[in-house]
């Protein structure tokens, strides 16, 4: 069964697909989103922290290095596990991995649950539960690139920040409704529901069709066949015939026979060769920018922040600050999808940093637990930030690590990037309350320089890969005479133009014939029938 998008059919099957491997966000946001509340509820401050009255919460705080460990150490188990994600996923197939990796993630929540009073064990299981996060950050979003139509393909992916941040929205809420518990429940039912988010993704993806690419890459060139069918809409009888479909196997078959005859290693990641190096550097780069933008300094700190800042509920702030991210990642699968992943990046790193520029200044200039209106300020300011941020960098670094890659190496370039967003996520996490304590809001600045220098990279180094299938973005890399500020025009071998690749695959689907002004121009020969008709 499939529907009609721009005139190409998209199957039901890819639409769940996308939001079902999702569900590997919103384990990442579920997990981001919900340490910044438990560290300030009374159970959890009496069992971990240090108190100079026992039994009194009002006297029990975690010292720097405490509360850094406990919130950074499910980055270094991500870390660990991003890099992990690429040989597991290339070896069992991108959805018996996600399943193996819901597995640790529960493995380490059950860790957490059961401490009593070690917060050692408790900052120990988020450990293992990052290894099963970042094994999933990688895998994902590879899955979803590699399955999705190159329609419909920075939309889908794009899903995956949505759920993060619908993950991060529903612990705010869950720990709203827990906080008041006087035992142990106000944590271990926050930490411990996110076993069934695991459950949800670890049973329903073996449901899924497994990535037509990795299909093709072992040889199971028809299973790969049936799989795109499905992704497309398009019956399995019809699969062999289906223009649609024969056009990307021949792409992907060519692609795979092409770069079998050279083995995809680790080392690979790292040579000149096709602009392998070029692209490893920048996943890695925008990656490490999209943490450096600021945003996790809100998710993990926000209540610790805003109740600096003077206000009475900092759990409500949390919640507005989610309900904004959530809300404005829509905008963004429509804005990256509509005007491409150049420009959006561009302008909300300028965006982004504006608004980080006036919550530093207010913050810096007068005290905000004095003037009320001064803490307002900033918390619009940070409103303004994460709606930004939720409709350019969040989602659109995603999908560009799905996308850039080519396909010897795409999973092991997208561990290596992942790894740099954990490696930075780290970072933030343990080292803000020292930077925090030390400059206090003036850290946003350094944000802001950052969000600054990310709309910089993106100009001078990112190609334009949107309505791309990714064998022709692996073209296009590689295309000496394409530059990335003029990438946005670029078009495969026999086409005029980008929007010329459009409209002929929209004619051909529609078995219409096709009028290329690069065929009117004389610089491709006319199809002949038998290839307009699918035969």
């Amino acid at each position: 069964m499939a529907f009609y998008f721009h005139g190409l059919p998209i199957g039901w099957v890819a639409i769940m697909l996308a939001l079902l491997a999702s569900m590997g966000g919103f384990i990442f946001g579920y997990d981001t989103g919900q340490i910044s509340d438990i560290l300030l509820m009374d159970d959890f401050l009496l069992r971990f922290a240090t108190c100079s009255t026992p039994g009194d919460a009002s006297t029990c705080s975690f010292s720097t290095v405490r509360e850094g460990l406990i919130v950074a150490l499910l980055s270094i188990g991500t870390l660990v596990g991003a890099l992990l994600g690429a040989p597991i996923a290339d070896f069992l197939g991108r959805r018996y991995a996600m399943s193996v990796e819901c597995v640790i993630f529960i493995i380490g929540v059950i860790v957490q649950i059961t401490s009593n009073h070690v917060w050692q064990q408790f900052a120990v299981g988020r450990l293992i539960s990052g290894l099963g996060v970042g094994a999933l950050s990688a895998a994902v979003p590879m899955y979803q690139a590699e399955t999705a139509p190159s329609q419909i393909r920075g939309t889908l992916t794009a899903t995956y920040q949505l759920f993060i941040t619908f993950g991060i929205l529903v612990a705010y809420c869950i720990s709203i409704g827990t906080r008041n518990i006087s035992n142990s429940a106000s944590w271990r039912i926050v930490v411990g529901v996110g076993i069934l988010w695991a459950l949800i993704l670890g049973i329903g993806i073996l449901f899924m069709p497994e990535s037509p690419r990795w299909l093709a890459a072992h040889y199971r060139m028809e299973e790969a066949q049936f799989s795109l069918a499905r992704s497309r809409g398009i019956p399995k009888e019809e699969a062999k015939s289906h223009y649609i479909i024969v056009r990307e196997v021949e792409e992907i078959k060519y692609s795979v026979q092409s770069e079998k005859q050279i083995r995809g290693g680790w080392i690979d990641c790292f040579r000149s060769q096709d602009k392998t190096l070029y692209r490893t550097l920048l996943g890695m780069s925008l990656q490490s920018l999209q943490q450096l933008t600021g945003a996790n300094y809100f998710f993990y700190y926000g209540a610790t922040v805003f109740k600096t800042v003077g206000l009475s509920d900092s759990f409500v702030t949390q919640i507005i600050l989610g309900t904004v991210n959530f809300v404005c990642t829509f905008g963004g699968m429509y804005i990256l999808e509509r005007f491409g992943r150049r420009r959006p990046l561009i302008i909300g790193g300028i965006w982004q940093s504006a608004w980080l520029f006036v919550f530093a200044a207010a913050g810096t200039a007068v005290d905000p637990t004095t003037h009320p209106g001064i803490g307002k300020l900033m918390i619009v300011s940070a409103c303004m930030f994460i709606w930004g941020y939720a409709m350019t960098w969040a989602p659109g670094v995603w999908i560009l690590i799905g996308e850039t890659f080519p396909t010897r190496t795409r999973a092991k370039q997208g561990s290596l990037s992942t790894a740099a967003n954990w490696v930075w996520n780290f970072l933030l996490a343990f080292f803000t309350p020292f930077i925090s304590s030390a400059i206090s809001y003036r850290y946003g600045f350094v944000f802001a320089v950052c969000n600054l220098t990310g709309a910089v990279v993106v100009y001078f180094f990112l190609y334009e890969s949107s309505n791309l299938s990714l064998e022709n973005v692996d073209i296009m890399y590689i295309d000496p005479n394409c530059k990335p500020w003029t990438s946005r025009e670029w078009a495969p071998p026999g086409y005029a133009s980008r929007q010329d690749l459009i409209n002929q695959t929209r004619a051909a689907e529609a078995h219409k014939p096709l009028a290329s002004s690069a065929l009117e121009e004389g610089k491709i020969e006319k199809p002949s029938e038998s290839t307009t008709d699918g035969s």
